[in-house]
């Protein structure tokens, strides 16, 4: 019923028109010597539309609400231009964009650090925006694993199809992710548990790192990922797409259909895709078995703009399955092992077969994920001033197969439904000063459907109130803000029998597995930053921010053993919000020959939420022995301490204006993470990335051809530093006794260089591009090595021939090949 009157108020306000209407006109031309731009594109995030300029560089948008708007222009080959354009009622506003034909520059608009569009240069905090030719010159297998040399971010890999995002050392519960304009909600705290977001669907992505629980509340302690999809083409368009993927190492296929268009001020989108790899393979280990996964993705949108405003309906639908590797090998020979089941149905392990290592159907263990999301964002005019209303609701269903006796029953099967809620009032601009409020938050409810339970089902709402103002003041931009918090968890009560299926109270055998319990938490977050630009080419940001995190469902609620590890943990339903303070330090210059920016920081959080091993009241660890399936299991409890994580991040970019086709980028970044006042063996917190350069040398061929064009070549290196702080619980966690595991667990993991390599260009027929084609190498020396942040890195041994190589390797040698072919079918 719900979604039946939204879609009834959704068609009434498509006819509401008015017939006086407010416009924005004007030229786009070169700098070097006012030649009009053909083709370049105009564009308005805050209401979501745009334009192309025609032969003449003229340009024209129609049905623009009254108010002050942030307007980006852009064409390939060009620089984007930004200007502040206010549109008033029943007029013609003109603005002329002049675009210079340098690459590389910080002109660009961002929409993740406050409630309405801003420009990039005058945001104070620290944002990367990736565009979208860095996500198509670039391969990967998963979209987190497509930012992981963005400095500052990395990812915890479990295998090529999952890997959580990290930034600045800090992953889980403490990094938002924001797709289609909404948080997204799946079970974060898990550590086999990635995100469900179609990498195809991605157009671009802004990274705010460090607080960001100004905007977006609770877990966004340390940063936020915000996926954003493509721009709502312009008025008469209709045109699509075709991408094919193919990679070398892993057999990855993937292939992708879209067609989007805007007609008399509705827009409407669609997607379809499916992306599948078999086994991926290194060179020590050959191909890891049951690392294969298939992943279907379709959404779309349909939009209403007026002059009024905009709203638009996005639905979306995520399915992904995927093996889960164990690492289990063949003492004799070192190869892989499956599990199995012999005559009378007892497990037992073989080894896979080439056909089973190449196959795209995952073996068990292995996890089904299918995530359902409504998305219905508004924006509506008042005057000048506007209203932000963002409603959504996602389903989230994650199961896992892991045992072989009953191999299609899920013994892990979380459901969660989560309710999306967000409103914002923002002010015209008057006199440089703009200023937004508003409300948003949302409701869970979590129930659990299989039999190995670790945590409570649970329902929890949670309400935060904010204000941000930003002032131009010359050559100084200020923007800061207040929010305050408040959530409520409730922990459901919970009997099951020794199989783990639940029953009531009074049945016989009955095992209360979880108490009932409420917490109620709240916190003050809060942004101060400026920006200060010297002159036209140096600059500076400077931010204070403090974060908030409420105890996620794990770290409250816990009572079982966390699948994957051998550990059993306790939750604490008294445990206290973690609250952050990260200062930000970023000089920068820019010109026309080079770019250099240096971000320092240091943050400093309070009540930091980690498991401790529990220490039995006779002495040594407390350890159960009465949970089914396992031996022993250490138990570890959730407790809370002072952190402090310091680092830098240094940006240096060449691009000689004298030599247009050359361009070279150096990037740095490291973070120390610790503990304060705890012993050695959990000082250092767990996944903390070890530091990293990357260096890319891009020659991008400008000879203009009938046949070709936007070509390039690029080869690069990224080297990975040792990592000497070492987590030392980790050994506990996976269970290592064997001398050869526990002692890798208990050592600096090794540095290590890849070499990387990449070309591209556009195919032309009559002027017309037919297609863009994209090559990308990975690990081009087929190097054999193991990152810091797999969770691979301590699986069982290779004895085999002496070798004793520990943990499953990453990737070899990887090439992509990608062609993308555009469809016009009306222009």
């Amino acid at each position: 019923m719900k979604l039946k009157y939204t879609l009834i108020l959704f068609f009434l306000l498509a006819g509401i028109n008015v017939r006086a209407q407010n416009q924005l006109t004007g030229t786009v031309t070169m700098a070097r010597n006012g030649h009009q731009v053909k083709s370049a594109t105009v564009y308005i995030p805050d209401l979501k539309i745009g334009t192309t300029t025609d032969d003449n560089g003229f340009y024209i948008i129609k049905n623009i609400p009254a108010g002050t708007y942030v307007v980006s222009a852009g064409s390939i080959g060009y620089s984007t231009q930004v200007q502040t354009v206010r549109i008033t009622r029943k007029n013609i506003t003109t603005s002329n964009f002049v675009l210079s034909t340098a690459t590389y520059t910080n002109d660009e608009v961002v929409v993740t650090a406050n409630s309405i569009a801003t420009m990039l240069r005058t945001t104070p905090q620290p944002i990367v925006d990736i565009p979208n030719s860095y996500l198509m010159q670039n391969a990967s297998t998963n979209i987190i694993d497509a930012l992981s040399n963005v400095p500052g971010v990395s990812g915890i890999s479990d295998g090529q199809s999952i890997s959580k995002p990290v930034i600045r050392g800090l992953g889980y519960n403490r990094v938002v992710v924001v797709n289609d304009g909404v948080r997204q909600e799946g079970q974060q705290w898990g550590d086999e548990f990635g995100i469900e977001v179609d990498q195809n669907s991605v157009d671009r992505v802004e990274i705010l790192k460090g607080p960001a629980s100004l905007i977006y509340g609770s877990d966004a302690l340390n940063g936020v990922i915000n996926f954003l999809p493509e721009e709502t083409l312009p008025e008469g368009q209709i045109k699509g797409d075709l991408l094919y993927n193919y990679q070398t190492n892993n057999g990855l296929i993937n292939t992708t259909g879209h067609i989007a268009g805007t007609i008399k001020g509705i827009s409407f989108s669609a997607r379809i895709s499916n992306i599948m790899a078999h086994a991926y393979q290194n060179k020590y280990d050959g191909y890891v078995f049951n690392s294969q996964f298939s992943n279907f993705n379709w959404d779309g949108t349909i939009g209403i703009h007026r002059r009024w405003g905009f709203s638009q309906l996005h639905y979306s639908f995520f399915d992904l399955k995927t093996g889960i590797v164990e690492g289990a090998r063949d003492s004799a020979t070192g190869a892989f092992v499956k599990q199995n089941v012999d005559a009378n149905g007892n497990p037992i392990y073989q080894i896979a077969t080439n056909q089973e290592l190449r196959s795209y159907t995952p073996f068990l263990i292995n996890q089904h994920v299918r995530h359902y999301k409504l998305v219905w964002d508004n924006s509506i005019a008042l005057g000048e001033d506007k209203i932000i209303a963002r409603v959504a609701f996602q389903q989230n269903r994650r199961q896992e197969n892991n045992d072989i006796t009953q191999p299609n029953t899920s013994n892990i099967y979380y459901l969660l439904n989560t309710v999306n809620y967000d409103f914002r009032y923002a002010s015209k601009t008057r006199n440089d000063f703009d200023f937004s409020a508003g409300i948003n938050g949302m409701y869970q409810d979590s129930k659990n459907k299989g039999t190995l339970l670790l945590i409570p089902e649970y329902n929890l709402f949670d309400i935060g109130a904010f204000a941000i103002a930003n002032k131009k003041l010359g050559k100084l931009d200020i923007s800061g803000g207040l929010r305050y918090d408040i959530r409520r968890f409730n922990g459901h009560d919970d009997y099951v029998n020794i199989n783990g299926n639940h029953v009531s109270a009074n049945d016989s055998g009955a095992i209360h597995q979880f108490s009932a319990y409420t917490s109620n938490y709240n916190g003050v977050s809060g942004s101060v930053g400026a920006t200060y630009q010297f002159t036209k080419s140096l600059y500076l940001k400077a931010n204070i921010a403090r974060g908030f995190r409420a105890p996620n469902v794990a770290e409250s609620g816990s009572n079982g053993v966390h699948d994957g590890t051998v550990v059993y943990e306790v939750g604490t339903p008294g445990l206290k919000p973690e609250n952050s303070l990260e200062f930000d330090l970023a000089p920068g210059i820019q010109t026309r020959n080079f770019s250099v920016e240096v971000d320092l920081y240091s943050n400093s959080i309070n009540n930091y939420i980690f498991p401790k091993q529990v220490q039995s009241k006779l002495g040594g660890d407390s350890i159960r022995t009465d949970v089914p399936g396992y031996a022993s299991a250490p138990v570890f409890l959730y407790s809370q301490g002072n952190a402090s994580l310091t680092g830098m991040e240094a940006m240096l970019d060449i691009h000689p204006s004298g030599w247009k086709w050359f361009e070279w980028y150096s990037a740095y970044s490291g973070v120390n993470a610790y503990l304060k006042n705890v012993p050695d063996s959990v000082k250092y917190l767990p996944f903390t990335p070890p530091s990293k350069i990357i260096s890319n040398i891009t020659v991008s061929l400008k000879k203009k051809s009938k046949i070709v064009r936007n070509s390039y070549v690029r080869f690069g290196i990224a080297y990975t530093f040792q990592q000497s702080h070492v987590y030392y619980a980790s050994s506990v966690y996976n269970g290592t006794t064997d001398p050869l595991l526990l002692k890798a667990s208990n050592s600096p993991t090794p540095g290590y260089l890849l070499l990387n390599a990449g070309a591209g260009t556009d195919l032309l027929k009559k002027g017309h591009k037919m297609c863009s084609i994209y090559v990308s190498v990975n690990n081009l020396a087929n190097l054999p090595y193991i990152d810091y942040m797999s969770r691979f890195k301590y699986y069982d041994a290779n004895l085999a021939n002496g070798v004793n190589r520990v943990g499953v390797y990453n990737m070899g040698r990887n090439i992509s090949f990608k062609v993308l072919i555009p469809l016009d079918f009306r222009d």
